[in-house]
């Protein structure tokens, strides 16, 4: 018989455990022995963290990262197919959203294991309920081109994109390449678009500033080395 694949999502923010994890998501935890996860220092400590194991010691944690191939799934998964539950954590959040778990979930799906999502924080869902924009039409698109005129361009397609279709565009970034998104889009989407920016999503810094980009013109913003979603609609 073979085991189930659990999907536990892990805090956006520093000392938000007790607010933003459920029950059922410690309780889960508490029978698992086996992980996959994106950093197994990071891993080890979380799950340390919630105190539901005698001995972190005793726990088993595989890397799955963006480096990891679809042929390098079957042996990570090999605990699951003999029988033992194993839990698939992200980084930040939930797992296999903007994360190389949905590797180990399609394997799951391919190989008749059960998958188990578990409720947790989510920055995407998370900015979009922030924001005002429409929850109806919406697409995340990862990251942007680093190199500026790509950049530049990227957010032309999607200005268009967004106006056409009605949709709320939604995409991340590496947190030192802040500022220089934020200037791009400043400078690119058109006075009227409605930009967000969702800064450190549960923590207690965090910060929602959805306005149109005329708006954004008129300020000075520097973003610090922080987590940041950012969104938009062409109106």
């Amino acid at each position: 018989m073979k085991g189930k694949l659990y999907l536990i999502p892990a805090p956006l923010a520093e000392g938000t455990q007790e607010i933003v994890l459920t029950p059922l998501l410690i309780s889960t935890t508490k029978t698992v022995d086996h992980f996959l996860c994106e950093n197994v220092r990071t891993a080890r400590r979380f799950i340390s963290s919630l105190k539901v194991h005698a001995s972190i010691e005793a726990l088993h944690f595989d890397l799955l990262d963006k480096d990891t191939t679809s042929e390098e799934i079957e042996a990570l998964m090999a605990p699951v197919l003999s029988g033992k539950d194993m839990g698939l954590m992200s980084e930040s959040g939930c797992p296999a959203i903007a994360d190389p778990g949905s590797l180990a979930v399609s394997y799951a799906h391919r190989a008749g294991i059960k998958v188990v999502p578990i409720v947790g924080p989510s920055s995407i869902m998370l900015a979009l309920m922030a924001s005002g924009m429409n929850g109806q039409r919406f697409a995340f698109h990862g990251y942007l081109p680093v190199e500026s005129k790509e950049r530049v361009a990227a957010i032309r397609t999607l200005e268009r994109e967004s106006k056409e279709k009605q949709q709320t565009q939604i995409f991340i970034e590496t947190p030192y390449r802040n500022n220089a998104l934020l200037h791009s889009l400043v400078n690119t989407l058109m006075p009227h678009t409605v930009l967000c920016i969702a800064v450190n999503l549960t923590g207690s810094d965090e910060q929602v500033i959805s306005q149109p980009v005329s708006a954004w013109k008129k300020q000075v913003i520097q973003l610090e080395k922080t987590p940041v979603t950012f969104l938009f609609q062409a109106t």
